[in-house]
Formats: C-alpha cells, structure tokens, sequence
C-alpha cells in the first residue's frame, strides 16, 4: 500500500490554513498544523476530531522554534506557509514584530524545508505587494510598491522564496491573495477583515465603521477558491515553481457596495459610520489571474453573491436572517 503523503500547514488553526487542512485531510494526506494559537483558534481545526487516528497532528509552536519547525517538517512532502502576523494597521503599529514574523519566520520555513528535503513550498503572499499603483488589474508583471511593513514582509517573502527555488532547488510557489472571505473568518479582532466586521455590527445592531469615504473597491474572494488555487499548485508541475501568481476572483466591488449587499442578505437597513481612512490602505484592488490559469490550470467560480450568502448562512447569529 502507497505511503500517504505528508503536509505541514503553518498558521493552520487560522481562517484560510484550516480550510486548507481540511481539504488535504480529505484528499488523503496525513497533515501537521504549525500554530502557536496567538490569531489562530482551535475551535477552526473540529474537524480533525473526525480524521483518523494517525493523520492529523496540532503542534502548538512558535515559527522561530526551530526544533518544533524541524520536527514538524521531518519526513513531509509539502508545507503550505499560512502562518503570518495579519493586518496592515498591526504592522503599522509593529513593524519589528511584523519583521519578525512575517520576514524572519518565513525564511525560517524556507530554510527548514530545504533541509528537510520538502519538494514543494506553497506561499501565501498578498495583494499588497502592489501598493496603490492606479493600473487596474493587477498584473504580475506590475512593479511592486508596497505602502506598508506588512507589505513589505510578503513581498521579502516572495523574493526569498524564488531565491531558494534558484539556489537550493527548492519547489517553491507564491500566490497572491486578494481579501478572501469565508465562514471561520474572525470578527473579534481588532483587526479584523472588513467582511466579518460588517456581518457582526449588523446582527449585533451596531453601526459599521467605514474608513474613507467607503467607494474604495476590493477583489473579494471566496475561500473555496482559494484552497482549489491551493490544491492545483501543490500538483502542478515543476515548471511552475520559482513564480508568484495572483489568485482573485477578478471583480471589485466598493465598500458601500458590499454594506448594500449585505444588509440585503440580513433583512436590516444600515447606515455606516465614516470615519478617516487609514495609512497604508490602498483606494482600488483588482486581479488579473490569467497567469495562475495558464501555469495552475485555476480560475474563480463562486460568485460574489454565493459567497455572501455562505458566509452569512454560517454565521451562528445570522443564519436565521438569510432570506
């Protein structure tokens, strides 16, 4: 009988790394979260309880552990780097931290895979490596400009990991989200995405804040996208490694926009609250996927609306309110 193959997902108590868990889980794979629980939630990983035994394994770890890190990756096919210090406004007020994070503990990740002899690195990078650049979509080939310490961290992220693609051999690719959104989203933080922000202040008949004057756009993207953009890299072939690819839904829809749809989706009339809008946000966002089609073979299919609808129909207060 073929020996299962072995993941390592770090950051994989968080929003996008436990559905990324999830779905290995069911592929076949026999998966390792890497988590040290500071953004991440165990609640996220319930359904490991149903994996069997022997296939699914939580160590609780700091990236910058080295003998946890060492040890979680021995004998692994694959590492898909979730784990990051979220949120451009933290970074801002912590860019040592962020540093340390988001630059210091990914080129550990890279450096541990190397020697553990890991074939293939996934990313996950962001769209704010391209900063306020005015050029819509977003292209690959577009100079980076990034306007915050978080930025700045995926991007030396992505720039690492194509040099250890280079040097060492190493199976690395990078994908470039754009605001995925999705149930087991975090609405409690102080950080949290605008998405899961808007759905709390609804059903807990709150104003919602909007920074700025709410017509700056985003590529919203549904987290099942996502891990098939996941899942595809992890099979592609090796030509496609040593690149970073944008993986977004390609439609931008506006603040205000979004609040609309939403109070639609929750039976509830909503008048935001404005206020100034923060450093280091970026007015328009946009993806062109077409390079992660072409390489990965993956494109978006959940509509903006279904997703909507999904995340709404999971949240444990807002089921009822979904027409």
């Amino acid at each position: 009988m073929p020996k299962s193959p072995v993941a390592v997902v770090t950051g994989g108590a968080g929003f996008i790394g436990s559905h990324l868990a999830e779905r290995l889980l069911a592929e076949g794979y026999i998966v390792r979260v890497l988590d040290n629980l500071s953004t991440g939630r165990r609640e996220n990983l319930a359904f490991a309880e149903r994996a069997p035994a022997g296939r699914f394994e939580l160590i609780e770890a700091d990236l910058l552990d080295v003998a946890a890190l060492g040890a979680a990756l021995r004998g692994a096919d694959a590492v898909l780097h979730e784990a990051a210090l979220p949120s451009v406004p933290r970074s801002i007020a912590d860019p040592l931290e962020s540093n340390r994070v988001n630059i210091n503990g990914t080129l550990q990740v890279l450096m541990s895979a190397r020697d553990a002899g890991v074939s293939r690195v996934l990313y996950a990078s962001s769209s704010s490596i391209y900063g306020d650049a005015p050029v819509l979509p977003k292209v690959e080939t577009l100079a980076p400009a990034p306007m915050s310490p978080y930025a700045v961290g995926k991007l030396a992220g992505e720039h690492y990991g194509r040099a250890f693609h280079r040097v060492y051999g190493l199976g690395f690719i990078g994908l470039r989200y754009f605001n995925v959104f999705g149930p087991r989203q975090d609405p409690a933080s102080e950080y949290a995405a605008v998405i899961p922000r808007f759905i709390k202040a609804i059903v807990d008949e709150q104003t919602p804040i909007v920074y700025g004057d709410g017509q700056q756009s985003r590529d919203f993207t549904y987290i099942s996208d996502v891990v098939e953009a996941n899942w595809l890299a992890l099979r592609a072939p090796d030509a496609a490694c040593g690149q970073a690819y944008n993986a977004a839904a390609g439609r931008r829809v506006t603040l205000l926009e979004l609040l609309q749809m939403l109070a639609h989706l929750l039976g509830r009339p909503v008048a935001p609250r404005f206020e100034p809008s923060r450093a280091g946000d970026v007015k328009h966002s946009q993806a062109d996927s077409g390079q992660a089609a072409a390489a990965l073979g993956w494109r978006a299919r959940v509509s903006m609306e279904d997703g909507l609808q999904r995340t709404v129909a999971s949240w444990p207060r807002a089921a009822g309110h979904a027409p």
